[in-house]
């Protein structure tokens, strides 16, 4: 078997060596990239299965390795990290059949596979529904779906978040390019937290830029938002700390370090079922989540709506409704900004993981309608606005994330006869 397998493998070789991908037509090269990507699947598969059997031996002791995973990570080529993830999918692969065929098909991508096999082990029937998911839509948004199943099967919310803040930590490394880098993880209201204070920035960044007539990525500039904020924090007259806390008397030439907002509020933003606040912990199919960041228990709400903070709001599942509330303005009500992103934490486009930056559109044109209603709004990023304004796509009917459309498609809003908010 293993023979053939080699032989296999030395075909392809010789195959793809011969191979001019200049001379392919688009179509071609379209679909010689779909067969290749179920190559590395069915191969991806076979790895991790193969290296959670391999670690299973005590061979690496006497190679000198520290462990099974470092063992695999020198065969393979991969990080110490990335070894241990291999080894655990594997071992997961071998006790979920279902995902396990789907992946030695060539149906599922490396990442698919990893995050099915992760919420299936916490949830063994969710199987069958995340297959599908993954066949249908985009990896960010399977994505968001296992980490709701993770948190519907976690028997403990309050430990879990527990649990994820004692592995916390912020990591730096040059890479051999000579690019630094930044890693960090924590909890998703600690990281709310953290963006909250760099999107003000970002954009005074954004806005500097645009009056120069420069343009680069959000990214770029969230980037050059964390430097700032780095470098004014230990800048002149904002010195360290000292050891008294942010209300003891600095000493004599020092300055206590000034915190504060700049520019335009960053939102934190809560949806939560209101039975669920009331009762203090989220049941079965109940919503307790920051937006764009995630399931977290009550007591991560509660902690953070008593900051006392105004950029952080709460929308309740029940209680006073927001949709369908209009107002003859051209922009939108607090209230109806605050439901807008609570329908899109991200941009409206299924797949669309932009967060940043994103525009308020109007489904139809408000120098028609002289009217703002919420169900006639959606949230785009900068690109697939510039796509419907210029060339005429558009989301299909609905609410919340959905199918973006170009002008031929059947499915396209412009080509149904009735005009009214979203059904």
């Amino acid at each position: 078997m293993l023979a053939q397998l080699a032989k296999m493998r030395q075909d392809l070789e010789r195959w793809a060596g011969s191979l001019d991908p200049s001379c392919l037509s688009v179509p071609d090269a379209t679909a010689l990239m779909s067969e290749a990507a179920a190559l590395e699947a069915v191969c991806s598969a076979l790895k991790a299965l193969a290296a959670a059997r391999a670690a299973e031996g005590t061979g690496w002791k006497s190679a000198g390795h520290r462990s099974a995973a470092d063992a695999i990570a020198r065969h393979t080529g991969v990080g110490g990290g990335s070894a241990r993830q291999l080894i655990e999918t594997g071992r997961r692969l071998r006790e979920q059949p279902d995902v396990r065929r789907a992946a030695l098909a060539g149906r599922l991508s490396p990442e698919q596979t990893e995050l099915i096999a992760g919420a299936v082990a916490s949830a063994p029937g969710a199987a069958a529904e995340l297959l599908d998911r993954a066949r249908d839509t985009s990896l960010h948004d399977l994505r968001s779906r296992v980490a709701q199943v993770k948190a519907s099967a976690a028997p403990d919310l309050e430990a879990r978040h527990r649990a994820v803040r004692a592995r916390r930590h912020l990591r730096s490394w040059t890479d051999v390019d000579g690019t630094w880098h930044l890693r960090a993880c924590g909890t998703p209201d600690d990281g709310a937290q953290v963006m909250a204070a760099l999107q003000p920035i970002a954009n005074q960044v954004f806005e500097s830029a645009r009056r120069r007539g420069e343009r680069e990525s959000p990214d770029a500039y969230a980037f050059d938002a964390l430097l700032q904020l780095a470098t004014e924090a230990t800048g002149p007259g904002t010195e360290e700390r000292t050891p008294g806390g942010p209300e003891a008397d600095p000493g004599p030439g020092r300055t206590r370090p000034a915190r504060r907002r700049r520019g335009a509020p960053a939102k934190i933003l809560i949806r939560i079922d209101y039975d669920a606040f009331l009762r203090g912990v989220a049941g079965p199919g109940e919503t307790c989540e920051l937006a764009g960041y995630g399931p977290v228990p009550v007591s991560v709400v509660r902690q953070v709506m008593a900051t006392g903070d105004p950029f952080v709001a709460a929308i309740l599942q029940r209680g006073k409704v927001l949709t369908g509330v209009a107002h003859l303005g051209r922009y939108p009500t607090a209230r109806q900004q605050s439901a807008l992103e609570w329908l899109y934490p991200t941009g409206a486009v299924s797949g669309c993981a932009a967060q940043a930056h994103l525009e308020r559109d109007h489904r139809e044109d408000w120098s028609r309608t002289r009217f703002t209603m919420l169900d006639l709004l959606d949230l785009l990023c900068p690109h697939h606005h510039r796509m419907k304004t210029r060339y005429g796509w558009a989301l299909v009917t609905g609410t919340g994330v959905r199918d973006f459309v170009p002008p031929g498609d059947p499915r396209h809003p412009g080509r149904a006869p009735t005009l009214g908010p979203a059904g």
